[in-house]
């Protein structure tokens, strides 16, 4: 796996939808219930079950999304003899607009960064082409499609569907349509981290490719716990929904040297 840090792509207005985002999810994580014990890896069983009934009532559900029928037990948030105390629900949820709040949660550090760290790089380009309103009404539409893909996939499954990897699959794919030639900046782990720097192309078809690998159950020990499929669903809407910018999109600068930061990136009039 490649890790992206940097491309060679310049914006011409601030990408407010982009920060906003991350600045979203980062705030929403700090408050989920029973995450900081598990970061730290000391949790006690009631925040488990906080966290296990907090999810429960805000994210998205692929059977609840398909059938529209909440269960009739869920977490309560209590802990008895060693486990979650089960009750009828008290709250009203909606599945449709669960898909909107799942993609605000994430499991952990490391799926939070992940995520953000997409965003960051590629979406402020797409948010530059299409516009601010457009490219947040984009961004939740890639959203819904991976999500209710996901379900259309697995109508039983029951476990929740957090994080924001089905928009930013999106993301990824719209960068990948409009801007193919960009250069990107990457980390290769070959017995260090070396520093390349490649088209896009390169880089989001080989993350797209690892995806549809890892969603056949190959290459990973727990396929299920990654919702890949999404990520695949999540890519292709995000495909679709750029192809018509792509022929108004002035192609991106071409770098000057083997340069990083900055000065990696051409002067430039707009």
């Amino acid at each position: 796996m490649v890790i992206p840090v940097h491309d060679v792509n310049p914006v011409r207005r601030t990408p407010v939808v982009t920060y906003a985002l991350i600045g979203v999810n980062v705030f929403v994580f700090f408050f989920m219930p029973g995450l900081s014990g598990s970061v730290a890896g000391d949790s006690t069983l009631v925040q488990t079950c906080n966290l296990h009934a907090f999810l429960e009532q805000y994210a998205a559900v692929p059977t609840e999304l398909i059938h529209h029928q909440l269960p009739q037990l869920v977490p309560t948030g209590d802990a008895r003899d060693g486990g979650c105390v089960l009750g009828p629900p008290g709250y009203d949820k909606s599945p449709a607009l669960s898909v909107l709040t799942a993609m605000f949660l994430h499991g952990g550090w490391l799926h939070l960064l992940g995520n953000m760290l997409f965003l960051l790089i590629f979406g402020n380009n797409i948010e530059d082409r299409m516009g601010h309103i457009r490219f947040a009404l984009f961004y939740v539409a890639c959203g819904y499609a991976a999500s209710y893909g996901f379900a259309l996939l697995n109508a039983d499954s029951t476990d929740p569907l957090i994080g924001a990897s089905g928009a930013i699959a999106g993301v990824l794919g719209a960068y990948l349509v409009l801007y193919p030639k960009a250069r990107v900046w990457v980390l290769v782990p070959f017995l260090v981290f070396l520093p390349l720097r490649l088209p896009a192309w390169l880089v989001l078809g080989f993350w797209f490719v690892l995806q549809a690998v890892y969603s056949s159950g190959e290459g990973v020990s727990e396929a299920g716990t990654v919702a890949y499929a999404a990520h695949i669903v999540g890519f292709l809407a995000g495909m679709l929904l750029a192809w018509p910018l792509k022929p108004g999109t002035p192609p991106p600068p071409e770098p000057g040297g083997l340069l990083f930061g900055r000065r990696a990136r051409p002067r430039q009039t707009w």
